[in-house]
């Protein structure tokens, strides 16, 4: 599931509106002891808070820059499963056939096998996504988590979340199999592991050939690969003393950043009064408008230390929703949208019938 603009500023500023407000109320506190109860020694020197800032900016760089690394991996697999599944589907539709069998079967008997092998596939592809669908104990902290399902119960639904995985595999799979699979902890598994057990058999009733039946097996072992590549990303979680610490020192700076730009902003209102004393018009009331403005000048750093703490937490936070990149947040691998769209593409290449439609989009989000 995924959305078509990736993040516009108003869905970013939505997204993060109730820290926005704790940021705002962050910096109104040290400034209010500053300037109306008089705590002038209330501030931190710069030059430390900067240090720390630049040293928080690469932190923060680093674990974004992994966290993308694993989305686009997740990516690229199953750029890899689409591109398999039409070649799976290509050995299906040419390779089976009566060139090598002592007994010939009919059109439609070679046709309800390839259907088979193909349907069979498309129920590999639908445990595979309800298996990167499952929740892990590490799938972004509570607050996050809290927030990405609000999100995802007011704007769209995920379809492993309303239909169960055995609602979702019977119809392309016979009663048999479906025991057998779901008696199993790995179904995905144990449907290439089926897959695997017909193709020997159709080589043996020689409608495969050895060297044909070899390159189909490839394209098992292929899926074997890919969706091993899947559950490294899905049960390997990005290392949490790494996100721990990021989440940590972030939060760090911006408790102190507020205090430490006051000074700044302080110092900048005296150098306006010192050019103020020079002027001759004292007694105008845009003068007086101005010496009041720059008497409390400090009160500017509110706004300043609110943007500054807000561009280091969205940073941060866009790196842990980036993470962990199959839990169905909106900006995640859509790997239900792309098995879909699989399924579509491999099933019209077999002539098959009663082909599904693909998701629609609403409100800018496919459902």
């Amino acid at each position: 599931m995924y959305t078509k603009r990736i993040f516009p500023i108003a869905g970013v500023l939505k997204w993060t509106r109730r820290h926005i407000l704790l940021f705002i109320v962050l910096a109104f506190i040290p400034v209010f002891l500053f300037d109306v109860l008089g705590l002038k020694w209330l501030h931190v020197p710069w030059l430390p808070l900067g240090v720390l800032g630049t040293a928080v900016a690469f932190i923060v760089s680093f674990k974004n820059n992994a966290s993308y690394d694993r989305l686009w991996e997740a990516r690229k697999i199953w750029g890899g499963i689409v591109n398999a599944s039409r070649s799976w589907t290509i050995m299906v539709k040419d390779f089976i056939n009566n060139d090598h069998t002592d007994k010939d079967r009919t059109e439609e008997e070679i046709q309800a096998i390839k259907r088979e092998l193909v349907h069979r596939h498309v129920a590999w592809l639908t445990a595979l996504r309800y298996q990167m669908r499952e929740e892990r104990p590490w799938e972004m902290h509570l607050k996050s988590k809290r927030s990405n399902i609000e999100f995802r119960a007011s704007k769209y639904r995920v379809c492993e979340d309303v239909e169960d995985l055995e609602g979702a595999i019977k119809s392309y799979i016979s009663e048999a199999e479906y025991k057998e699979v779901l008696a199993k902890g790995n179904q995905a598994s144990q449907l290439l592991g089926i897959q695997s057990r017909r193709l020997k058999e159709l080589m043996n009733l020689g409608l495969i050939e050895d060297f044909r039946h070899m390159e189909m097996t490839n394209m098992l072992v292929e899926f074997y690969t890919l969706q091993g590549k899947s559950e490294r990303i899905k049960n390997f979680p990005y290392p949490r003393q790494f996100a721990t610490l990021n989440y940590l020192f972030v939060w760090i700076f911006i408790l102190l950043i507020p205090y430490g730009i006051m000074e700044e902003f302080e110092s900048f209102g005296e150098k306006i009064l010192g050019l103020l004393s020079k002027h001759e018009e004292r007694s105008s009331l845009m003068h007086v408008t101005q010496e009041a403005i720059a008497k409390h000048f400090v009160w500017f750093s509110v706004p300043f230390s609110a943007l500054i703490t807000w561009v280091f937490y969205t940073m941060e936070a866009i790196g842990e929703n980036t993470e962990n990149p199959f839990e169905g947040g909106p900006n995640d691998v859509p790997i239900t949208d792309l098995s879909r769209g699989i399924e579509i593409d491999i099933r019209q290449l077999i002539d098959d019938t009663d082909i599904p439609k693909p998701y629609v989009w609403e409100n800018d989000i496919v459902m």
